[in-house]
């Protein structure tokens, strides 16, 4: 059995304490964690004993988001390592100055695709910081079935396009696919995906053979139980939202309307993440025929019932 070490690292992030693993064995560390002092020192302590980070070969990502890629480079650099993302990440990783003015212009044409009106969307965009990495960077690109340093990468897209989990001997690092305390966002955490709850809900078959998995936050969950849990929710969450579109008065609604019937209100990333949620949900909806899909002359995307009461029993899988 390999050896893994569970680091925990930069606390007061949103999503709670990132988890690091490093395997001393293998010279790999999995999610580098936020690019904060705070982090770099956890690492710096979490590593000193078994290996330490001047001696790493390999840093894998699982996902762009700063929170887990965000040291990446500073302990590439520190350690003459190899930085390693999904090809459907990577450029936010490696190109990230081009990358990230790219992923803001189409994060704000979604938004309004959304229907968010214009004074939230530029809050969103405003807020939307950058983050201390290099503007471009080496990074190589991994495809499903690669393997570094006999960790056999496995394609989970959702909760963004190129997320990856990690098997190696019985277990599996998961990244973000599947959490101990919350359900992982799915829509505005990444707004390339045109049916990002469908990619995600197959991504979790492709480690439910799996007892246990090592989360990208907290400690070791259940597979099983989580993504019965997981699956719980968004079949909750769907019926809410063709519910919201049933008893609204106009003809039809674009996302944000049913997000905020959803969630409340919104503003920043959360407004972003909502309606995003709220998006998701209706694009599955959609793909099953219980809702129908239209554009209006504003470019907005637009929902409407397709049956007269939600299937009892519905699977939103693909």
């Amino acid at each position: 059995m390999t050896e893994i070490e569970r680091i925990p690292v930069g606390g007061g992030t949103p999503e709670g304490t990132n988890s690091a693993y490093l395997l001393p064995n293998r010279g790999v560390l999995v999610d580098a964690g936020p690019p904060s002092e705070r982090a770099w020192r956890d690492l710096r302590r979490g590593t000193e004993d078994s290996l330490g980070l001047d001696r790493l070969e390999h840093v894998v990502v699982t996902h762009w988001h700063a929170d887990h890629a965000g040291l990446a480079h500073r302990i590439a650099d520190r350690a003459d390592a190899t930085v390693h993302v999904h090809r459907e990440d990577a450029p936010l990783i490696g190109d990230y100055a081009d990358a990230r003015a790219r992923r803001l212009r189409r994060d704000e044409r979604t938004l309004e695709r959304w229907g968010v009106p214009e004074s939230v969307r530029r809050a969103v965009i405003e807020r939307d910081a950058p983050s201390p990495l290099p503007d471009a960077a080496p990074v190589n690109r991994l495809d499903d079935g690669d393997a570094v340093a006999g960790l056999e990468v496995v394609h989970t897209p959702g909760h963004t396009k190129g997320h990856v989990s990690l098997r190696i001997d019985e277990t599996v690092l998961l990244g973000d696919l599947l959490l101990p305390t919350y359900t992982p966002n799915v829509g505005g955490s990444d707004t390339r995906l045109e049916d990002p709850l469908g990619a995600y809900l197959s991504s979790l078959e492709r480690v439910a053979d799996h007892e246990r998995g090592e989360p990208g936050h907290g400690t070791s969950v259940a597979i099983d139980e989580s993504i019965a849990e997981v699956r719980r929710h968004h079949r909750d969450r769907a019926a809410a939202a063709f519910r919201t579109i049933v008893e609204a008065d106009a003809r039809s609604l674009t996302p944000w309307p049913v997000a905020r019937e959803l969630f409340g209100e919104m503003e920043g990333v959360h407004a972003k993440f909502g309606a995003g949620e709220a998006a998701a949900h209706l694009a599955r909806l959609a793909e099953l025929g219980i809702v129908e899909r239209s554009t209006d002359d504003r470019g907005r995307t637009r929902y409407r019932p397709a049956v007269d009461s939600y299937p009892s029993g519905l699977s939103l899988s693909p």
